[in-house]
């Protein structure tokens, strides 16, 4: 049972540390609505993770070839959705800046409350087919010591699930001191500017 807790947490750290589009969008998201915003988020996308997880140990080794012809379609999906958010976020930011309304807290970029965050980077992270391509080709490679039994199972998913939220809130506390930071009309302006032009050219790796 350790064993398939301790394989849940690295599967879990190892498919979220890596920053893409959808961390750095997490991280711009948190910058200009506030911690409660970004923590929802964090957690649609932790969901997501898990999710993935439990299709893989569920039958992940079956699910691969099925997946093997929409992986391309999706991440242009996925990628389509970024660079339209972050285009969205630019577009809105420069409004507010000239509108003279940046001071406040939350800028209005987004117009997301932690519901709506959360099922917004849910569905955004749930595009990624290769999340369950990333978790079974782990379980299928550890061979005899991989999660056998429904209880082992059911830690894998709970330490995988655990392991991505915890990472994601922790950029979504990054998120939220950026935001704290860069308080001021022309800071908030840049970071949002900035954060799009990231979100965008990482999207844009997404499918290159």
């Amino acid at each position: 049972m350790i064993a398939a807790a301790v394989a849940g947490l690295l599967a879990g750290y190892g498919i979220a540390i890596p920053v893409g589009a959808v961390g750095a969008y997490l991280v711009a998201v948190t910058a200009r609505t506030g911690w409660r915003t970004g923590a929802g988020a964090a957690l649609g996308v932790a969901t997501a993770d898990g999710v993935y997880a439990l299709l893989a140990v569920a039958g992940g080794s079956a699910l691969v070839p099925l997946l093997a012809p929409v992986t391309t379609p999706l991440r242009w999906a996925s990628a389509v959705v970024l660079v339209a958010l972050a285009a969205r976020a630019a577009v809105l930011a420069v409004r507010t800046y000239r509108a003279g309304a940046l001071a406040s807290r939350d800028d209005g970029a987004t117009g997301l409350t932690p519901a709506r965050a959360y099922v917004t980077f849910l569905g955004i992270t749930i595009l990624n087919p290769m999340t369950v391509v990333y978790f079974a080709a782990l379980i299928l490679a550890t061979g005899p010591d991989a999660p056998a039994t429904p209880a082992e199972r059911t830690v894998f998913v709970l330490a995988a699930l655990l392991a991505s939220a915890s990472w994601q809130l922790l950029l979504t506390t990054g998120g939220s001191l950026l935001g704290r930071t860069l308080a001021g009309p022309r800071g908030r302006l840049a970071t949002a500017l900035a954060s799009s032009t990231l979100i965008t050219v990482l999207a844009v790796r997404l499918v290159s």
